[in-house]
């Protein structure tokens, strides 16, 4: 049952009811196998920047090196969503058209009227260019793509999201607005996007 829990956080972040429903397992026994992973360095709880009374739990993929494999349908152009896509999925689809080569979208589900300051800069430092992104409502996308990603606690607590979405749960650097805490978000999302670029499978060899 762990290998299986360390298997369903391979690609994304998920909260504990969450993983309940897709391992379908008590919450007694799931917190139990949480411990026990959490205890020896394999994954963290931490708490949602969202809904404050709810908690994700993130894999450690230093743990466990290269070993993951996760079962994630080969996406031509991902989209990436956030609350106001402004910062984390802005710098998410640059960051995945600069390390794929592939195109991608991002949209949020209260866009703001211009993407921040920091990200712009941020973006800057990372070697990639923001100056003419503009944030767009995702509602406004006619056909979703095979493979949505939320960056933002807030947007994956709010949207009816489906099982085969994955969710990354990014921290906001603007609520920080230290160059540090953009710099973080473009580190971590690299990781990410690099991590989930060696377990992209096409759909049919998922079947």
């Amino acid at each position: 049952m762990r290998l299986r829990i360390v298997e369903a956080l391979g690609c994304c972040d998920r909260s504990p009811l969450e993983l309940r429903r897709t391992l379908e397992l008590d919450s007694n026994l799931l917190a139990h196998h949480l411990d026990v992973l959490e205890a020896v360095g394999i994954t963290e709880r931490f708490r949602s920047s969202g809904d404050g009374r709810r908690r994700y739990v993130h894999l450690r993929r230093d743990a466990l090196d290269e070993l993951i494999i996760a079962e994630v349908p080969l996406a031509d152009s991902p989209l990436f969503i956030c609350t106001a896509n402004s910062a984390r999925s802005q710098l998410a689809e640059a960051l995945w058209r600069s390390i794929t080569g592939g195109d991608c979208c991002s949209a949020g589900t209260h866009p703001a009227h211009a993407v921040d300051e920091g990200a712009i800069r941020a973006a800057e430092r990372a070697g990639l260019d923001l100056t003419n992104a503009e944030p767009r409502l995702v509602t406004s996308i006619d056909t979703l793509p095979d493979l949505v990603i939320t960056v933002c606690d807030r947007a994956h607590e709010e949207l009816e999201t489906k099982p085969s979405w994955l969710h990354w749960s990014i921290p906001d650097p603007i609520a920080d607005g230290s160059n540090a805490a953009f710099d973080e978000v473009v580190a971590q999302l690299t990781d990410r996007i690099q991590t989930l670029r060696t377990t992209l499978r096409p759909v049919e060899a998922l079947s």
